[in-house]
């Protein structure tokens, strides 16, 4: 796969997110959510940035730990950065494409064996699973919502890898079946590589770790809603914003979990509704509000990411960003992950 087709998936992806943003309006009524747009106070909106950056800034120091934990320390901070937001770029592609174009960038741009960081793509989305749930546990208690099948899947499937992760003999055994299957065999030296970066990255003080500050990373967002609300004409106080501590992540969490592209569709509807029910908002303005937080994280990153991917792409030698074949040859075993960031 190479640039040109990157850039068609990810096109694919804005034309979705277009139809996505059109349904919201019809939710909402297109001439209402106009008129509430209207009245939002705009002057908030470099704060409501400022504070979303803040979360992409504390998720890119958990990479910069992961890449240090896998033996990974000489590579200049400002290209792992341009990696990192590379990877956010491409957030709402199908097949989760910028969750593995990090490790791929890495390794055209300093022979880092993808083998080694593609590890670090779990960690990272089990780290923000389990962050996105503590934030959004209270309201879960709280507000009886049914929620509590996002919660068993979230905290069953996070002990299964931290558990088999660090079994070396469970782990050791599934590898060595692994070997004798005839494509995946050959390459029995990069599985062992992975399975060493993975037993790595999952040591449970360094889970514990990234997971408080995967929750600082999303408490910024949680406060970038709130500002939102408040700039809708929501009350401020603790309840509300309790109540954008339950909306945003446990929205975004669903949204990870049905591995969705960027959370399209799934995020927004979670949203917009749960702000109808909890905060007794107009469908109008629900959506509005929506469509303001949601282009204030999800596409905020999406434009950050795909300057920082341009510069990168100006870095990489002529013959790897145009090869049809090199994208696929890069590491046919990396593995598309959920990303809950949206």
């Amino acid at each position: 796969m190479n640039a040109q087709a990157l850039r068609r998936r990810l096109l694919g992806s804005m034309l979705f997110g277009v139809l996505v943003f059109g349904g919201l309006l019809a939710y909402g009524d297109a001439s209402k959510v106009g008129s509430e747009l209207g009245e939002f106070r705009w002057e908030l909106t470099p704060l409501i940035l400022l504070i979303a950056l803040g979360n992409y800034i504390l998720r890119f120091l958990k990479w910069q730990y992961y890449l240090a934990k896998v033996g990974v320390k000489n590579i200049p901070i400002w290209d792992s950065f341009l990696v990192y937001m590379s990877g956010l770029g491409m957030t709402v592609t199908p097949g989760k494409i910028g969750e593995w174009l990090k490790c791929y960038l890495l390794r055209e741009m300093h022979g880092t064996p993808a083998t080694r960081t593609t590890p670090i793509l779990i960690a990272e989305r089990l780290t923000d699973a389990l962050a996105l749930l503590s934030l959004s546990v209270a309201g879960i208690i709280a507000f009886e919502n049914g929620a509590w099948p996002i919660v068993a899947v979230v905290i069953l499937g996070s002990a299964i890898v931290v558990a088999f992760s660090r079994h070396r003999g469970a782990s050791a055994r599934i590898v060595t079946a692994a070997r004798r299957l005839p494509i995946v065999g050959r390459f029995a030296p990069e599985v062992d590589e992975m399975q060493e970066s993975n037993y790595l990255l999952m040591d449970p003080v360094g889970v514990v770790l990234m997971t408080a500050l995967s929750v600082v990373a999303w408490l910024a967002q949680v406060v970038a809603f709130y500002i939102v609300l408040i700039g809708f004409g929501v009350d401020a106080g603790p309840d509300t914003f309790m109540k954008a501590s339950f909306i945003l992540p446990i929205s975004t969490l669903a949204a990870g979990i049905l591995l969705v592209p960027g959370g399209l569709g799934v995020a927004e509807t979670g949203i917009a509704t749960l702000c109808v029910n909890l905060l007794d908002m107009s469908r109008s303005t629900a959506t509005a509000a929506t469509l303001v937080i949601r282009l204030a994280t999800l596409w905020f990153a999406v434009v950050l990411g795909l300057i920082a991917f341009a510069i990168v792409l100006r870095r990489l030698p002529a013959a790897v960003v145009e090869d049809g074949e090199d994208l696929d040859r890069a590491d046919p075993r990396l593995v598309a992950t959920s990303d809950p960031a949206g």
